[in-house]
């Protein structure tokens, strides 16, 4: 085995960023929240542009079905706790990397977690504990990273004085303890997000409308592909390192949109705009689900 030198192992990254911001990536902690699909990619990437510490948290084991986008499913990893695997994949990139890493007991901790790392990249798909998770970091002041379910990349940050996504899609579970949510609660809850993308990207024109209605229907589960959920993964890395090195960020509160199909970026409308498509986006879904 190779001896590893972190400054060998960085020296490439120089000139994209310089030597002081590496070392504040060297100094930096983030908090990765699902490292799956995109939180995997994610996390790889900061992994690999020096980061030095992390801290995964995840509840689920590798799955065959992941092995279509998911970076660190293999089928060597088929069956492994997801948090475990990919810190020793990680471990054999960086083996410097200071590692932390929680399972199922991460969300009894939130506020532990949040009081100790400024940025958080959400890699779940758990909507209950996506709002747990942001008014948390409201409370502490911390920034997550985010992306919409959308079948094209897209990247949120939401910072400590940022609405939450809570109140800006309108969830009805706004005002409402955890322990009071259920699931036609949550159902809304979707329904309010892929509405918001389809209102603000071209979302509609990139997948089966079948697919889509089982989907929205809770009939299936959420549809993945690997350019699309690494490309996400990338962006959200992109916005943690802006995040650390105070540059700008290229995303808000209210995220955009990248469509690798027409090569554009699609950002949210004005409001006067998003009103006539949202009048069309609910006659359209009340179509496609009544077909």
């Amino acid at each position: 085995m190779h001896a590893f030198d972190y400054a060998e192992f960085t020296d490439r990254n120089l000139g994209f960023i310089n030597a002081d911001e590496q070392a504040r990536l060297r100094a930096a902690r983030v908090l990765v929240i699902g490292v799956g699909g995109m939180g995997g990619a994610a996390v790889q990437a900061l992994a690999r542009m020096g980061v030095g510490a992390l801290t995964l948290a995840d509840i689920d084991t590798f799955e065959v079905s992941n092995l279509n986008r998911q970076v660190f499913a293999t089928l060597d990893t088929v069956g492994q706790d997801k948090a475990q695997a990919t810190a020793a994949a990680l471990r054999r990139i960086n083996p410097g990397l200071d590692l932390q890493v929680l399972g199922a007991e991460w969300s009894g901790r939130l506020d532990e977690l949040l009081a100790t790392h400024r940025v958080v990249v959400n890699g779940m798909d758990d909507i209950a504990m996506g709002v747990r998770l942001y008014r948390a970091a409201a409370r502490h002041g911390a920034t997550v990273i985010d992306a919409y379910t959308s079948p094209l990349p897209s990247v949120i940050v939401v910072g400590p004085g940022d609405p939450r996504p809570e109140r800006r899609l309108g969830y009805p579970t706004l005002g409402v303890p955890p322990e009071g949510f259920d699931e036609a609660m949550l159902r809304a809850c979707f329904e309010r997000e892929v509405e918001y993308v389809m209102v603000h990207s071209s979302s509609a024109n990139h997948i089966d409308l079948g697919v889509a209605r089982a989907l929205i229907a809770g009939t299936r589960k959420r549809m993945s592909f690997a350019p699309m959920v690494i490309a996400t993964g990338n962006l959200m890395a992109f916005e943690v390192a802006k995040q650390l090195l105070g540059r700008r960020p290229a995303a808000d509160a209210r995220g955009y949109f990248f469509n690798p199909w027409t090569m554009r970026v699609e950002r949210p409308y004005p409001a006067p705009v998003a009103a006539v498509r949202r009048w069309l986006v609910r006659r359209f879904m009340a179509r496609l689900m009544n077909d």
